[in-house]
């Protein structure tokens, strides 16, 4: 038996990064971009060594290069990470996994450390895996946060629970994290959103820009928890425009949400440092009369325009002569892809 899955990227909309700080956002899939994992039984417990987990060089240029667009681990502890957490699942659960091994491989075309949740997909796609190898059934909205402790538990990185929601609803999700839900059940409120409401979106970002999220995160966390205002105010706001543009979309008003966009990384910018490249891409968008704001933590911007051809193909030029990337995300779906 070979069992083949996959996760997307994700683009956060609207309120990040308030996900981790009982706040609400918006994301919606990127099915451009995939992590996939095959799983088959084996003699031995065995993890394929994929793109990202390079240990020889043609040289020390080429070492540097690498550190820089996918840091100093690869995807294999993310892996490890991931069955260490499963396993714990199971035996808190009672549930007894039976007694064969296994070797995964993994491949991911979501671009590394730019804000599109290219480690969750690593992550989610592994823990599908592993559900569907040994016949184990996690429920719908309880599965983010097993996927979420590989990062904050395992490997302790900051991170919220946004990206993870996203990943196992796929299509466009609304996300109500209210403090006493998550306290009383464990989870928060996810709603699916009309995708066929959004506006033209598009998706732009450049490598050399990666900034792995714990840095934002681990940041933001310590000042929140020592109840710096501006923070915790900044929260509250970011949690108000998720609102705001929830009621949009469902009043097929996707084509207002667009200053909203703006303000999120606007307040953003106010309370995180921002880099001269990563201003340079929200820029580039908002000279050419879209608007925009952060995808994830920086490296990746997510645009509204009023989908004029020709708006996006400069756009598209403009981004391309600072070395960025664009793409118009390929959202809808809400099936969970596990073909055994």
């Amino acid at each position: 038996m070979i069992i083949n899955t996959k996760a997307y990227g994700r683009a956060g909309l609207i309120g990040n990064p308030s996900d981790g700080y009982f706040g609400k956002t918006i994301s919606f899939i990127i099915r451009n971009f995939a992590a996939e994992v095959t799983c088959y039984e084996s003699p031995r417990v065995a993890i394929v060594p994929g793109p990202r987990d390079n240990l020889e060089f043609g040289s020390r240029e080429e070492l540097v290069l690498d550190v820089s667009l996918n840091g100093y681990y690869g995807g294999i502890r993310l892996i490890k990470a991931t069955i260490k957490a499963f396993s714990d699942y199971c035996d808190n659960a009672g549930i007894e996994l039976a007694s064969k091994n296994f070797t995964l491989e993994y491949r991911t075309t979501v671009p590394v450390r730019v804000g599109l949740a290219g480690s969750s997909a690593i992550i989610t796609a592994t823990m599908r895996a592993l559900m569907a190898f040994y016949g184990v059934e996690i429920v719908k909205p309880q599965l983010p946060n097993l996927i979420l402790s590989v990062e904050t538990k395992q490997l302790g990185i900051g991170a919220g629970l946004q990206d993870r929601v996203a990943q196992v609803y796929e299509g466009t999700v609304f996300m109500d994290f209210d403090k006493e839900l998550l306290e009383s059940r464990g989870y928060g409120a996810y709603e699916y959103l009309d995708t066929a409401n959004l506006p033209p979106l598009f998706v732009a970002y450049h490598d050399n820009l990666s900034e792995g999220t714990e840095i934002t995160h681990n940041d933001l966390r310590s000042r929140y928890n020592r109840g710096e205002p501006q923070v915790v105010d900044a929260m509250k706001e970011f949690a108000s425009y998720a609102e705001e543009v929830r009621n949009l979309i469902s009043q097929n008003k996707g084509a207002d949400i667009g200053p909203l966009m703006d303000a999120n990384f606007d307040l953003r910018a106010r309370i995180c440092q921002i880099s001269e490249g990563n201003h340079r891409l929200i820029e580039k968008g908002r000279k050419l009369g879209a608007h925009v704001k952060f995808a994830g933590s920086g490296g990746a911007v997510v645009g509204v325009y009023d989908g004029d051809p020709d708006r996006l193909e400069k756009l598209a030029n403009s981004y391309a002569a600072m070395g960025a990337a664009l793409l118009v995300p390929a959202i809808e779906s809400r099936l969970t892809e596990v073909s055994v």
